[in-house]
Order: C-alpha cells, then structure tokens, then sequence
C-alpha cells in the first residue's frame, strides 16, 4: 500500500507500513506446528528447570524410558493430545482444563498411594499446564464463551455464564461426581484390583479410610476444571446451520441419508458440543492414565492402569451427562 504525499517538485509515492501480523492471525497449518514446537520446548526446559526438586520423588517408583518405540509413543500421544485439542478449536482455557482432567489421574494414584509429596506431583501438574497454555494461548484467541464482556450476540445464555452462583453449583456438582465416582471404587472392587495387579504398593489404607466429603473437597480444582471445559462451552453456543436443518427436517422429503443424520446427530448444537467435549474427555482421560500409569510406574500391569483409567473415565461421562441435563433446565436457550 502507499500513500500519496506532496512535495515541492510534484507528487511523490511514499510506502505506508504494514501493521504486524498478529500469531493468532497466521495460517491454520503454520500455527499448529508452531503450537507443537513451542510446546516441547516448554515442557523441556520447565521439567529440567525443575529436575532437582522433583527427580529424587519420582525416580523412586518411576520406570525409565529408554527405549525408542517408549520414546516415539510418548511423543505421539503428546502430539496427539495437541492435535485433538487444535482439531476440536479448543482455546487456552479449554486446553489447561483438559490437561488437568486428563493428567491429574496419574499423579493422584502415586500420592495416594505411592507415598509421594503432592507438592512435588503439583508442581508437575502446574508445568504441564502452563507447557500446553502458553502455545494454545498465543497462536488461538479465546472464545467468546471465555470473554466476560464479549459481544452480547456472540454467546448464548450470558447472563448464566456470569452468573457466579451457577458457577460454584457446577463446579460443585462436578467435583460430587468425580468424588462420589472414586469413593464408590475405593469402598469396593478397587483395593482389592490394585493389590493384584500394582507390585510394590506402598501403602492401601487410603483406600479404605476415604471420607466422602473430604473427597469432594478435594476434587474442587477438578469440578472448576469440569466446569470450564463442559458446561461453559455448552451453554454458551450460538445455534448454526445444523440447527436451522435439525428444525427445518421433514421426514416425508428427506432422502435416506439425510434422515440417518438427522437420527444419529440431529441435535441442538449445545448438545453436540456437550457430547463431543465429553467423548473427547472421556477418551484422553482413559489414554493418558492408562499409558503414564502403565508405562511408567513401577510395578503396574498393564491391566492395573486400565481399572484405575476407567475410574476416571466413567467419572467424566457422568460428568458431562450431568451438564446435559443441566443444560436442559427452564431459562436455558438452545
């Protein structure tokens, strides 16, 4: 672009300088390699920054990784988590809350259970937060659902996702969940499971000596975190073209295939996204606790990390079946 400026001896062209371009405003395709790299360099120099502190704790019941099919699957499923999180356009509130949901199983068994410093296992939870946060953060503007004061016509139910007393009784209800959830297995076929099948138990009593409500307590992070990546999506979703066919379906017209989808998918968009979002949950929960507690806690079987990954999995179904029902409330808009 340039702009026209007059001189002395005529009119001279001049160049106008080009604003910068923001990182959100790059190439879909550029942004998430950028997303990847900026990821694991972060997790790379905040895990060795902090080495010193939480090395000794976890070398203690941790395998070591050496082999280079380990290797390449830890790295694929990092990936993985990164691609699914970018594919579904979730932003820097929903990553961190879904990284909290689907790394925290792992490092509660090994407080719990293994006898290791929950500040250490916080402060890993805390770096794996901030390594996902920061690339999502910068190369993905948050979504009008996350903006308190985005345009009125941008989010639905606004006046519910500020309303700070729906707020605590979600974040409440989904810590209940997650804590009645693995109350209900403590009390029943899982000491019992984790006896056979994790060698080198340090210490079961905490099964036995759970308390519900100190559970709940504990689970709040969790329930805010539930809340965060369910529920407010949900809730704030502005109808679509599918909504506008789901409405305008008549089934004497309809071809075949259109009344397939209209069957099989043919929901309010607040319930497709409360769907996909649990689904997406449900399977990161399951992948990641079954893999870290797999393949890297000592003495784990393979089918011990699958009865304490499907704890938490079963939790966030319920989780998010919960919110649908919630969302279908008086005063709620589809």
């Amino acid at each position: 672009m340039v702009s026209r400026k007059q001189m002395p001896n005529g009119v001279v062209a001049t160049p106008t300088p080009q604003p910068p371009i923001s990182a959100s405003e790059l190439s879909s395709h550029l942004r998430f390699p950028l997303v990847v790299v900026t990821n694991l360099i972060l997790n790379a120099a905040l895990l060795s920054f902090t080495s010193t502190y939480a090395a000794g704790d976890l070398s203690t019941v941790s395998r070591s990784i050496n082999n280079w099919r380990e290797v390449s699957a830890t790295l694929l499923l990092k990936v993985l988590e990164l691609y699914l999180g970018w594919w579904g356009n979730f932003d820097g509130y929903d990553i961190v809350s879904l990284t909290l949901l689907t790394h925290g199983p792992p490092l509660y068994l090994l407080t719990t259970f293994y006898g290791i410093r929950p500040t250490t296992l916080l402060t890993k939870l805390a770096l794996d937060m901030a390594a996902i946060y920061i690339p999502f953060r910068l190369f993905r503007p948050l979504e009008a659902t996350h903006i308190v004061d985005a345009p009125r016509g941008a989010v639905s139910n606004r006046s519910i996702l500020n309303d700070w007393e729906v707020s605590v009784y979600n974040s409440l209800l989904a810590a209940a969940i997650y804590g009645l959830t693995v109350y209900s297995s403590f009390m029943t076929w899982l000491p019992v499971h984790m006896v056979i099948h994790f060698e080198g138990l340090r210490d079961i009593s905490a099964a036995h000596e759970a308390r519900l409500p100190f559970l709940i307590a504990s689970f709040i992070p969790v329930g805010i975190a539930a809340k965060s990546f369910l529920f407010t999506p949900a809730t704030g979703a502005k109808r679509d073209l599918e909504d506008i066919r789901r409405l305008a379906f008549n089934p004497e017209t309809a071809t075949l295939m259109e009344t397939l989808q209209h069957n099989l998918w043919g929901y309010s968009k607040r319930t497709r996204v409360i769907i996909a979002r649990t689904v997406a949950l449900t399977a990161l929960t399951y992948m990641n606790t079954w893999y870290q507690v797999a393949l890297t806690v000592e003495g784990a079987e393979s089918t011990g990390a699958a009865g304490w990954a499907s704890v938490w999995a079963t939790a966030a179904v319920l989780t998010g079946t919960a919110f649908w029902w919630v969302g279908h409330v008086d005063g709620v808009s589809n």
